[in-house]
């Protein structure tokens, strides 16, 4: 460990305050102002170039390296949650009803706290490094419109990494997975029209909550016999609404839910079967169904030879192979575009109640973890040559 180049840098206390005043400041997708002020500052002070307002009001820091070198991004999403927190912590948000309980507030402390090691007078730098703090993550894909901008084409941005903090893993263990990591989500509003009739006489109406309720299981078919069973797929409702009073035979009811899936294959035939039943159910019953499907993010995929180099580069760090997990991150449209890798960083801490999903209202993490994901960042660059100690050290 660099004893000395992180106490010259006070970088455990810079995390710790970053992330604390980043906690007091949540704001829900698009609307990072005050995050973003936070941010410019901060980079202000470290003497670091960029341009802010990318995609509304995010921002894109600079360090450039040597005449020829490549250009390495590093990204943190911005956005908080409408989430009432429960933590009782003495940082707690200062915004009711929106907290930072999916992590953020630590992935971009993380970032600063990056920035803030490449840019000391102790790191000469070779390649040049993007630090690209990302507004709209959650469900309204940020990263989308970042990559559409041509804003990392720009910067000749030859690769990119990211992090999440993960509460499923022990606190400072390194998580990731070879090819499908994450999942490719689409939601799904479904509405059944029907026909009012009195609930004694059912046979003079069309009852829209009966077969939104048949719907719903000819819907489970598709995983069980139309999807490879080895190819992992999901399709789960979790609203099933109609009626309006006990004797009347329901003229409406609505459906809402979500389809996950790790392959582009998998997710055609689940769609193409999905809106094949819904035009049968349209016959069978001579009613009306509309259907709003909204693909969302791709599926996180981490590239076998960009995932071999990042174990290498962590040295004894302690890392495990998770298996591909159901949720969706929208760092995958960047990895369309790019060679990416993206992984979790643990934080589950029993001996300190640290055990709390993301997006729970209590969720909370030992900000002393802040520093292995900078070191993780910085053991990337480190092996490829990037950036190098004006004094001799060992890898962190």
């Amino acid at each position: 460990m660099m004893k000395w180049f992180y106490e010259k840098l006070e970088l455990p206390e810079r995390l710790k305050k970053y992330r604390q005043d980043l906690h007091r400041i949540p704001e829900l997708a698009f609307q990072e102002t005050d995050t973003a002020s936070y941010i410019q500052n901060c980079l202000d002070e470290l003497g670091i170039q960029y341009e802010s307002q990318v995609a509304g009001t995010g921002i894109l820091a600079y360090i450039p390296g040597e005449p020829g070198g490549k250009t390495y991004c590093f990204r943190a999403d911005m956005d908080a949650l409408q989430v009432e927190e429960q933590t009782g912590l003495d940082f707690q948000s200062q915004k009711p009803g929106c907290m930072h309980a999916c992590g953020h507030d630590g992935h971009m402390s993380i970032l600063l706290g990056l920035a803030a090691a490449i840019a000391s007078d102790d790191v000469k730098t070779k390649d040049h490094i993007v630090f690209l703090f990302q507004p709209g993550e959650e469900g309204t894909g940020g990263a989308d419109i970042i990559v559409q901008s041509g804003i990392l084409d720009q910067y000749e941005v030859c690769e990119i990494y990211g992090l999440h903090l993960f509460p499923e893993i022990n606190q400072g263990t390194l998580g990731i997975a070879s090819g499908p990591m994450m999942a490719q989500n689409s939601e799904i509003d479904i509405t059944v029209w029907g026909e009012n009739a009195h609930g004694g006489m059912p046979h003079t109406g069309k009852d829209a909550l009966m077969i939104a309720s048949q719907l719903l299981t000819a819907f489970q078919s598709i995983i069980s016999r139309n999807i490879n069973p080895v190819d992992p797929a999901v399709i789960t409702f979790g609203t099933l609404k109609g009626g309006e009073v006990r004797n009347m035979i329901a003229r409406k009811a609505t459906m809402e839910g979500t389809i996950r899936t790790f392959t582009e294959e998998s997710y055609r035939i689940l769609k193409k079967r999905l809106l094949s039943i819904i035009e049968g159910f349209e016959l069978t019953y001579d009613c009306r169904i509309d259907v709003d499907l909204r693909e969302l993010y791709p599926a996180v995929h981490n590239p076998e030879g960009l995932v071999d180099q990042w174990k290498e580069a962590q040295g004894e760090k302690e890392i495990i192979e998770i298996a591909p997990i159901m949720l969706a991150e929208d760092f995958s449209f960047y990895q369309r575009k790019y060679p990416g890798l993206f992984f979790f960083l643990g934080t589950k801490n029993q001996d300190k109640d640290l055990v709390y999903p993301l997006h729970h209202g209590c969720f909370n993490f030992d900000e002393e973890v802040l520093m292995i994901g900078v070191e993780s960042f910085l053991n990337i660059l480190l092996k490829k040559g990037s950036i190098e100690f004006n004094h001799e050290s060992e890898r962190v």
